[in-house]
């Protein structure tokens, strides 16, 4: 005679698979699962957009910084970012490099300055002066021309993002900063700014003279550090022998100047409340609509239980739900990021998707779509199995 428990054997080896019954209630409602699926893509694609545009803008607002090539920068008091910054007495090249420890020591200049355009209106410029002995610190990407380049009387480098901005066609065009002569020598690709302000490579010398900086003053010291020698010793040795000024790590100041655009001015907040906007909504679409698909279902989940299915049966084909959904709802969505991100960069911001930030954006799916299943686990954890026979 059969038992009760085995009755209940019997009927567990009949339920389907898990999987099998997760797909099967969302190809029931074909309509519902794609309202589903836009919702996640949708997410998908805000957080993706809004945490890449997070991480271009602040590898866009320090890479003067990370692309210089220095061990240690020598700034003035107060500085707090790499494009706003007072000036300093060009001496203390001098003294820098005449400390133990110190390879060479440079001068490096970053400036705001007027651009005219050919129309006649005026665009703002971030002026950065190098060392043509030693051109560290000097513009990357180069397209046409050389560093060499800008020996030429007034010769300038920008990035070919911004020609169409500063009114730029070619190499060899001059025009005014600040109502200087200036010689279009050279171009780079994909330097972009965060305040917008294209980047402008002049000879040191000759952007002191477009920033009406005076000639025995400078903004920045780059220290390169000899073989071996200690980094932390050679910048407080620095730090005591130069007044009023601050020694920076290449890390410290990248560090600080990201923070300054990005939380300081509200940028990255802003970025980061879009990003879990994205989230939010995701939750909201996917948990609407896995509820709404287990109330429609709620007499198959009773007689399931009736039959001897245990919860974590129940609860296993909910989850499997939303992780179909998560993975279906991400390639979509991933792949339209994608195609933003390479729209980027042909534009002045830029969307970078590094793999971190990819997986990153993967988990935020699954725990999106997880959250969502909640509110289905909840209620039926509430459902009689006697219902079924009412």
């Amino acid at each position: 005679m059969s038992t009760p428990a085995s009755i209940g054997r019997l009927a567990r080896h009949r339920v389907p698979g898990t999987s099998l019954l997760a797909w099967r209630n969302l190809a029931h409602d074909r309509a519902r699962f794609v309202i589903t699926l836009v919702g996640i893509v949708f997410s998908v694609v805000l957080m993706g957009v809004q945490m890449g545009l997070l991480v271009g803008f602040a590898r866009t607002a320090s890479s003067l910084i990370d692309r210089a090539g220095a061990d240690l920068w020598i700034t003035a008091a107060g500085t707090s970012n790499v494009d706003i910054t007072g000036t300093l007495p060009q001496r203390w090249r001098y003294q820098a490099q005449a400390v133990p420890g110190v390879a060479s020591a440079h001068d490096y200049m970053v400036q705001f300055a007027f651009w005219k355009k050919p129309d006649g209106g005026n665009e703002s410029v971030i002026m950065v002066g190098i060392d043509l002995a030693d051109p560290i610190g000097g513009p990357w990407n180069l397209v046409e021309g050389s560093v060499a380049d800008l020996a030429v009387d007034g010769g300038i480098i920008l990035d070919r993002l911004y020609m169409d901005k500063l009114g730029v066609r070619a190499i060899g065009e001059t025009l005014e900063i600040n109502n200087r002569r200036a010689r279009v020598v050279g171009f780079t690709d994909g330097i972009r700014t965060f305040t917008q302000s294209p980047y402008v490579f002049v000879a040191h010398d000759e952007a002191r003279h477009y920033t009406f900086v005076d000639d025995d003053r400078t903004t920045y010291v780059l220290v390169k550090l000899a073989p071996g020698a200690d980094r932390e010793m050679v910048r407080a040795a620095l730090a005591a022998r130069m007044p009023d000024v601050r020694v920076w790590t290449t890390d410290e100041f990248s560090r600080a100047t990201r923070v300054y655009w990005l939380v300081t001015t509200g940028a990255g907040a802003a970025l980061t409340l879009a990003a879990l906007l994205g989230l939010v909504v995701g939750i909201v679409i996917v948990g609407q609509t896995l509820y709404a698909s287990t109330i429609d279902r709620l007499p198959e989940y009773a007689t399931l239980r009736a039959m001897g299915a245990p919860n974590a049966y129940l609860y296993a084909v909910i989850l499997k739900q939303a992780a179909i959904s998560a993975v279906l709802g991400f390639a979509a969505g991933f792949a339209a990021t994608g195609v933003a991100v390479a729209i980027s960069r042909t534009g002045n911001i830029a969307i970078d998707m590094p793999a971190w930030l990819a997986v990153v954006l993967a988990l935020l799916t699954g725990l999106m779509c997880a959250a969502g299943a909640v509110f289905s686990i909840r209620r039926v954890m509430r459902i009689d199995p006697t219902s079924v026979f009412a």
